[in-house]
């Protein structure tokens, strides 16, 4: 395994290059199929899926992050490089996420696991399916790792980047060297909801932090009652001790939105599905190598696949 050497130490540095960092692919010899994925009576999700251009070794879910989609950067990186190592990629969208806000009538979680199993329970079986997951999406995986236990309906995951506990992720990203962060998400996430049509401006009016929003819309939404319990009840820190299948968690421990220490939970020593793979330096999934091949993350991934096909 090459070692990762950041291409800088500057955790915000890092987590802001690799966000804009430049990723110009030719997908051409991929062709993208989107699909919309019925996944309850009121509910539609969208789903682009490629296929590489020999025999598949076996299928990726890529799942994104908060306010992400199928275009975000660390998407486009890990599903070129998986279709060049032979894998079918899908990018699955979340609920409202993709131009689906009308086709839904909720938005998605952090915890929100029901859509992808669906999905997955749709899909035609006959080669290994493996599930990789960016920050929230991440935590998504994860928790239904944890929810299937022993399953022949995934094969192994892959997270990056994610926030096992929800409530302490929440307060990080509040403290005000992430004020700029908090502000996007929030702006994006106004947006998105009030694009449902359920919401008005007004409804939003002074709830600027992503513990507000939880607070006002999202967990009132689901039936959490409040953001705390939220937090509480949807981490994927719950379902960690269940996971049985291989799973990878990528993790920086200078992450400017998630505190390394809450990967001290005793399920990553006594679980030996888990493995995690800590490096000092890399932000919020800002894994860019001061050499090549600059995604250093997306090469963990790809030898965790293979690995599971030699």
């Amino acid at each position: 395994m090459q070692p990762f050497v950041p291409l800088h130490t500057n955790p915000h540095a890092l987590t802001i290059l690799g966000n804009f960092w430049p990723r110009a692919y030719d997908f051409s010899p991929y062709p993208m199929q989107q699909r919309l994925i019925r996944t309850d009576p009121d509910t539609r999700v969208l789903v682009q899926t490629q296929r590489p251009t020999g025999a598949a070794r076996g299928e990726v879910v890529l799942l994104h992050g908060l306010e992400g989609g199928g275009d975000a950067g660390y998407i486009r990186s890990m599903a070129f490089r998986a279709l060049q190592a032979g894998f079918v990629t899908h990018r699955f969208h979340m609920r409202t996420c993709g131009g689906t806000e009308k086709l839904c009538k909720t938005l998605y979680h952090a915890g929100l696991t029901s859509d992808l199993r669906s999905f997955l329970e749709q899909e035609p079986d006959g080669i290994p399916r493996y599930l990789v997951g960016y920050s929230l999406g991440g935590n998504v995986a994860l928790k239904l790792a944890g929810e299937l236990g022993n399953t022949k309906l995934i094969q192994g995951v892959c997270a990056i980047s994610t926030p096992i506990d929800l409530a302490m992720a929440a307060r990080r990203i509040g403290q005000r060297d992430n004020l700029l962060y908090e502000k996007r998400f929030v702006a994006r996430m106004k947006k998105r909801v009030i694009g449902t049509g359920r919401y008005t401006e007004a409804d939003l009016a002074g709830k600027d932090t992503l513990y507000a929003i939880d607070d006002t819309v999202t967990a009132p939404s689901f039936g959490f009652g409040t953001a705390d319990h939220y937090y509480a009840t949807q981490s994927s820190r719950n379902f960690l001790g269940n996971v049985r299948v291989p799973t990878l968690l990528i993790q920086s421990k200078d992450d400017t939105f998630i505190p390394f220490e809450m990967y001290q939970h005793p399920a990553l020593r006594e679980n030996p599905y888990l493995r995690l793979l800590a490096t000092e330096h890399g932000g919020h999934l800002g894994f860019l190598s001061r050499q090549a091949p600059r995604f250093w993350a997306d090469e963990r991934v790809v030898e965790f696949l293979l690995e599971r096909h030699r």
